[in-house]
């Protein structure tokens, strides 16, 4: 049987493109029947500076949006990662499996540190370490992510292979990339080229979970097309035009030759016009429950505090039993 494990960074609004390329596919994976575990990654969250109000209360809304999108608590586990203490000490013990040389090739510490590196903090070098325990600390067989996260998920799978070598074991299974769905990559209203994102300058170049109708319809209005009469699919000449085109498409679980077909002969005016619609018919209940849970933060703790139990009861077993492994002593 499969095992998921996913999380979610709270450092800010969830937008569509954490819905499309995400939660909405997690929410199918639930409905099969898979075993899904859903962390909120706090300890991740604090490798950049962030203010404990605004870490809080963005721990809060990612509970509320994963719930509201349909994530049932009663199916699937929800929890906060610092609640799990073992995602912590088994970071400790992968980290001392780890080679620098395979952490210096993350492109992602190269991107988020600049030209200043010798000022960047430890924790954001070593974060790919502790997402590996995140993953093998629940023996996950598949992770869901974008295409652009696959190299995470590969240096996972180098971890694994290490310390299975080192203690001639097979204790860690290799987690496998799990890629699902149109619209699993989701870019900016404001450039084509760039991948959706929560950390933008620009609120106008993201559809948040927490938008209303007005704003939905607004920044579609506003969203970066071309010159070009017509619509066409062509990603590598009309960046924007296909964004555009996939959001549909992923909203209406067509193909984007579909779409095409169907609104090719009409402006772009107009098919803006059905595409906030649309966005604002699927988005605008998820958007309501977020706001009611957001009111009263009870029912988001008793979830969070069943998820850790739940996360901790797993995560424990394993960990005594890598403890083992190692060669620690774990008396009863």
């Amino acid at each position: 049987m499969k095992r998921i494990f996913s999380g979610v960074q709270p450092t800010g609004n969830l937008h569509l493109g954490n819905y499309l390329g995400a939660i909405r596919n997690w929410v199918k994976l639930q409905q099969e029947g898979t075993e899904c575990i859903y962390g909120i990654m706090n300890l991740h969250a604090i490798t950049v500076p962030i203010a404990p109000e605004a870490l809080k209360k963005a721990i809060y809304e990612v509970a509320a949006a994963l719930i509201a999108c349909g994530i049932d608590p009663k199916k699937s586990i929800i929890f906060q990662q610092s609640s799990v203490a073992a995602h912590s000490e088994l970071a400790w013990i992968l980290s001392c499996h780890t080679p620098l040389g395979w952490l210096n090739r993350m492109t992602q510490f190269k991107e988020k540190s600049g030209k200043h590196k010798e000022n960047a903090l430890l924790g954001l070098y070593g974060y790919p370490v502790l997402m590996a325990a995140d993953v093998l600390g629940y023996k996950a067989t598949h992770v869901p992510v974008g295409e652009d996260q696959k190299q995470h998920i590969e240096l996972m799978r180098d971890i694994a292979g290490a310390f299975n070598r080192a203690y001639s074991s097979d204790y860690f299974p290799l987690p496998e990339p799990l890629i699902l769905g149109t619209g699993t990559r989701v870019m900016s209203l404001r450039d084509g080229t760039k991948k959706m994102s929560k950390s933008d300058e620009s609120d106008y170049s993201r559809i948040n979970l927490t938008d209303d109708a007005e704003a939905i319809d607004l920044k579609f209005r506003k969203a970066k097309s071309d010159t070009m009469e017509g619509l066409s699919y062509e990603p590598e000449t009309r960046p924007e035009a296909a964004n555009l085109i996939n959001i549909f498409a992923a909203l209406a679980n067509t193909t984007p030759e579909a779409v095409v077909k169907e609104y090719g002969g009409r402006n772009f005016s107009d098919f803006k016009k059905a595409l906030s619609a649309l966005a604002i018919e699927q988005l605008s209940p998820i958007t309501s429950l977020m706001r009611e849970l957001m009111k009263d933060v009870s029912y988001i703790d008793a979830v969070l505090k069943e998820g850790a139990e739940k996360a901790n009861k797993l995560a424990a077993k394993y960990l005594k039993e890598i403890q083992e492994i190692v060669g620690f002593v774990t008396p009863e």
